[in-house]
């Protein structure tokens, strides 16, 4: 089967937008919001200049038809996997967590578990390799490494309520 034909073009102040053609000469677009919202776009088969369908997606919602395209090879929290046996997880704090308003070192989740948290997804931005004394917010996104069972039982200490 021929690959499809794709490109990205740049749009400043706003994001990128990826463009699809399909085998049967369909045309597609998504523009990658800085936001991190999506919109979708489908050209008409009779005239690809003109859009037939937009709609934009919360970055939820973006996740969530990924899930739906590709649900056998994508799991909204598996990031990668090597052949080492690692895995990387994002892992969500949420408000009433235990850990809510505390430093990473003390959930000695990388003792106990042989996980380690590489970077924490918060609103204002991405911190990584966070320290020990990093304190802990509700909301906050850890993407967390180790082995899928090490993994495992850093979900479990980060879910204590």
């Amino acid at each position: 089967m021929p690959v499809p034909h794709t490109s990205s073009t740049p749009l400043p102040g706003i994001g990128v937008r990826y463009d699809l053609t399909t085998r049967e000469h369909r045309r597609l677009s998504v523009i990658a919001h800085r936001d991190g919202s999506r919109t979708l776009n489908a050209y008409r088969r009779d005239d690809p200049d003109e859009c037939a369908l937009s709609a934009k997606l919360t970055a939820a919602e973006a996740e969530a038809l990924i899930d739906a395209l590709m649900p056998a090879h994508h799991s909204p929290s598996l990031l990668s996997t090597t052949d080492l046996g690692l895995v990387a997880e994002r892992i969500e704090l949420s408000g009433q967590s235990h850990w809510n308003g505390r430093v990473l070192g003390e959930t000695r989740m990388r003792t106990e578990t042989g996980a380690s948290v590489v970077a924490v997804l918060r609103r204002a931005g991405a911190i990584p390799s966070p320290a020990p004394d990093f304190r802990l917010a509700g909301g906050d996104v850890l993407i967390v490494i180790g082995t899928r069972e090490g993994v495992e039982a850093a979900a479990a200490i980060l879910g204590r309520d």
